[in-house]
């Protein structure tokens, strides 16, 4: 069984590629994981923002 590793890739980045990295590791359409970003933005933004940022800081990106 091949070991997932959560890395942003080079390719299919719309802003930062964290959706793209998500979507990578659990095997899913990046479409979905956007969407998922978009909604937890809407409140206000901090529930989305904060975290999206952290995920950017926190994974590396692949080289």
């Amino acid at each position: 069984m091949a070991k997932r590793k959560l890395i942003i890739p080079k390719n299919n980045k719309v802003f930062l590629g964290v959706a793209a990295a998500f979507a990578n590791y659990f095997k899913i359409d990046v479409t979905l994981i956007r969407i998922i970003w978009v909604l937890l933005l809407l409140p206000g933004g901090l529930p989305g923002l904060i975290p999206y940022l952290i995920s950017w800081l926190l994974i590396p990106e692949r080289e």
